[in-house]
């Protein structure tokens, strides 16, 4: 069963070819459950095949995440809490998930865009809470971006060296996923060190 999917979504993508990439990937950076999983590896598998383009696949990838997030961010910015609320119970957004997701946002600033992109069931969410704060958008696309293009990198990359063994893929996966998280730890603290010395710099 499992296989019949997958091949079937591997067909799919090599059929729309690039804008399938980004179209699926837009759809799952906004509010539809659509893991990312099954359609960057066999993405991944379609370049290992020589049928794509490797960096055409983690460049559609990243543009359709960075373009779902900014839906998710307009949608804040300009229809506020309220609507989210609203809406969002069709999505599976109750008020308790909105207030969890402002206060990871209240308590790691804008870099929440970044590492929360790695973090499962906030990862496609956390353009609410920085939409309804109003954040700097050119600032917001970019921490999207650095943090979707590591999770489509490492995603296309397992489906680019296992090719279709699922068995592999599986195994793998959650090794790729915690170093994707270790690389987002090490940068978080890098940001946190760097930004601690400015203000130190400033305040002296």
């Amino acid at each position: 069963m499992i296989h019949e999917i997958a091949q079937t979504i591997v067909s799919y993508i090599g059929d729309m070819g690039y804008w399938g990439i980004f179209l699926l990937m837009f759809l799952e950076s906004t509010f539809f459950p659509f893991p990312s999983e099954i359609v960057m590896i066999p993405a991944g598998y379609l370049a290992f095949k020589g049928e794509m383009n490797l960096y055409m696949v983690v460049l559609a990838g990243i543009v359709g995440s960075v373009a779902g997030a900014l839906f998710n961010y307009y949608l804040a910015m300009h229809f506020g809490r309220k609507f989210i609320l609203r809406y969002g119970r069709y999505f599976f957004i109750k008020e308790e998930t909105l207030k969890k997701l402002e206060a990871f946002f209240t308590k790691h600033g804008e870099l929440s865009t970044f590492n929360g992109r790695l973090i499962p069931g906030i990862r496609q969410l956390i353009s609410l809470p920085a939409g309804l704060a109003r954040m700097n958008m050119a600032k917001f696309a970019f921490y999207s971006g650095f943090g979707a293009g590591i999770w489509v990198i490492v995603l296309v990359a397992l489906g680019y060296l296992m090719g279709s063994n699922e068995a592999l893929i599986s195994e793998y996966l959650h090794s790729a996923t915690l170093i994707a998280l270790f690389c987002v730890i090490l940068i978080t603290l890098f940001y946190i060190v760097r930004h601690k010395r400015r203000q130190k710099i400033l305040e002296d």
